[in-house]
């Protein structure tokens, strides 16, 4: 393969809130530098998502020197948030399992519950070198991944954007299509692909990072939620039910882990080793 190029690069720096598009982003061992350290948990400890919260496609952070963010919303004025001093680990829960975490000032957790209309705390990932493995089914020894769902960075293609929109222009939602790159939440996007490609990259290089392809996303209720409104469709789920369906996963985008660190900048050629 040839002529591969990243079109984008996106970095969440709160677990599903929107973040930013970076002209070049360091890669870390457990995901692009600054995604995904910090998320929102119940009074219960749980992870929140858009999955129980669509609202928070609404709300951004963006990231400031220090590891610091600034959170803002519409009908809030922006807040900044340090990042917490080391101290108790407060344990929360992100799909079952357990993982360590600092609770941030309680100026954040007034932000967000106000925002969303619940109690929410602000919880940021101090270590992400010791705090969560990736799953061990999938991982090689020692990596580690950051609030991320799964693995450290996902990838997608606009190829396959335009095969699924083209799908869905013919199936039994058209009206909702074509739908946005952002539905899908990626790291990193290419360009100059065919469709479906990513599929079988089980290794790639971009600029002198290179990276692991673990397997397809499986993807969640999230991925019908509008960025721009909040509000929720069919699309994509019903068309990748029919047409994209891999195991148990709906499938769209690929899973990488990084196994040689680097910065990767817009523009990069994306190169397939294996």
């Amino acid at each position: 393969m040839s002529n591969l190029y990243v079109q984008a690069l996106h970095v969440h720096p709160v677990k599903s809130v929107a973040g930013i598009a970076p002209d070049e982003v360091a890669v870390e061992p457990w995901g692009l530098s600054g995604d995904r350290r910090w998320a929102l948990v119940d009074s219960g400890g749980t992870v929140i998502t858009q999955r129980q919260q669509p609202r928070l496609a609404l709300a951004a952070a963006r990231p400031l020197d220090g590891g610091r963010i600034a959170v803002s919303a519409p009908g809030t004025a922006e807040l900044v948030v340090e990042v917490p001093a080391p101290g108790s680990p407060e344990p929360v829960l992100l799909f079952g399992k357990k993982i360590d975490t600092v609770v941030a000032a309680s100026a954040a957790a007034d932000w967000f519950s106000a925002y969303l209309g619940e109690p929410a705390r602000l919880v940021h990932l101090d270590d992400p070198a010791v705090r969560r493995p990736v799953d061990p089914d999938y991982a090689l020894p020692g990596e580690t991944v950051s609030l991320a769902d799964a693995y450290p960075l996902l990838i997608t293609t606009l190829a396959s954007l335009d095969a699924l929109n083209a799908l869905i222009a013919q199936g039994g939602h058209p009206q909702e299509g074509p739908l946005p790159m952002n539905r899908f939440r990626p790291n990193v996007v290419v360009s100059g692909a065919e469709a479906w490609a990513e599929d079988g990259w089980r290794r790639i290089a971009i600029g002198d990072a290179v990276f692991r392809g673990v397997r397809e996303c499986g993807r969640c209720v999230v991925t019908t939620t509008d960025q721009e409104t909040a509000e929720r469709g069919k699309e994509p789920l019903k068309t990748l039910a029919v047409h994209r369906r891999i195991g148990k996963s709906l499938a769209f985008g690929r899973q990488l882990v990084p196994v040689r660190l680097g910065t990767v900048r817009v523009g990069d050629e994306v190169r397939v080793l294996e």
